[in-house]
């Protein structure tokens, strides 16, 4: 497998002797073991790993919504919530209201959020209406546009491109390319196409700990291997 040391890189993320792991009828198990990497920015990085090779723990610690129980995650700029995450949004609060809420969090304009979200969720009049009424899928695309639509040097994306139909699906993705010309992002998907035609480098999580890979289809040759390997 070809792998390369990036220290020398500009860094945007840092791990340090990060473990992370759970407790499982009394068992303690860990999903991240003693992993310290340097991610340089302005890359969009493709994230691997076979189910339950703990990649959503792993976007988790980086957005800081769970701690790692030993270790640091140092990060050399501004990171998004999880793309497409919508479970911190109220439920009796409507969309518009939910996302005017962020704006304020997170010092952008109010009124040009909600207005961007408007625009690119595509949920029409529910857009007023309280999320508990929501879809899935219509949580998932105002989360997406909310993400989208706020400044990150660093997007977390977690399979949220697979939203809507094709023609959304197309608007997203385009809208994400976007994003990537200023920004850095990491993302996880099961398609391994849209892998090809998002990201230029990868990582691959296995067994705790994780390669980077210069190139794209390098990282997904190793995760097919891995993967053949049982």
């Amino acid at each position: 497998m070809h792998a390369r040391d990036i220290r020398a890189e500009p860094p945007i993320l840092e791990f340090q002797d990060v473990v992370k792991g759970y407790w499982l009828h009394g068992v303690w198990r860990p999903v991240i073991r003693g992993l310290s990497m340097t991610l340089p920015r302005g890359q969009a990085l493709g994230l691997l790993g076979s189910n339950g090779a703990g990649k959503t723990t792993l976007l988790d610690l980086v957005a800081g919504r769970q701690r790692p129980d030993a270790g640091r995650v140092l990060r050399h700029g501004s990171v998004s919530f999880p793309v497409g995450f919508a479970a911190g949004f109220h439920r009796d609060l409507s969309g518009a209201q939910n996302i005017r809420f962020l704006a304020r969090v997170y010092g952008a304009d109010p009124q040009a959020l909600v207005d961007f979200v408007a625009d690119f969720a595509e949920i029409g009049t529910l857009y007023h209406a309280p999320m508990r009424t929501y879809s899935a899928g219509m949580r998932a695309r105002l989360g997406f546009g909310a993400s989208m639509g706020l400044p990150f040097d660093l997007y977390l994306v977690d399979e949220a491109t697979a939203v809507g139909d094709g023609a959304f699906r197309r608007k997203s993705k385009a809208l994400f390319r976007a994003r990537m010309r200023a920004a850095s992002g990491i993302m996880v998907s099961h398609n391994l196409r849209e892998l090809r035609k998002f990201c230029d480098a990868g990582l691959v999580l296995h067994h705790g700990q994780m390669q980077y890979f210069d190139r794209i289809g390098d990282a997904i040759a190793a995760h097919e291997s891995l993967c053949g390997q049982g």
